[in-house]
């Protein structure tokens, strides 16, 4: 059985938040933490001007090795987005106007 346990997340890794975006990952620890995963969502808004949903696209399709893994993001402008590249994923979002919005695959 592969994957690292352990209940804090790695800053940068598995969680991290400035203020461009907070991101948050779930999945593979060894590959979250071989990709930064989390910090470059971040450095790619700062850095490429993508948007949070690009960043996180992005980071899911070339930054991400071997692996499976996702992630929920949230921008400074509170726009949500989530990737995975696996076959499910749990997630969810509220929203102050009332928006809710719950996600399995």
């Amino acid at each position: 059985m592969s994957g690292r346990i352990g209940d804090p997340p790695i800053i940068g890794a598995g969680t991290y938040a400035c203020e461009v975006c907070g991101v948050s990952c779930t999945g593979e620890g060894e590959a979250i933490i071989r990709s930064t995963l989390a910090r470059e969502v971040a450095a790619v808004m700062e850095y490429q001007g993508l948007s949070l949903q690009q960043a996180v696209d992005f980071i899911i399709k070339h930054r991400l090795d071997q692996g499976q893994a996702g992630l929920i993001a949230v921008s400074s402008k509170g726009e949500v987005a989530y990737g995975r590249n696996c076959n499910g994923m749990f997630r969810g979002c509220a929203e102050e106007n009332g928006f809710m919005e719950v996600g399995i695959w």
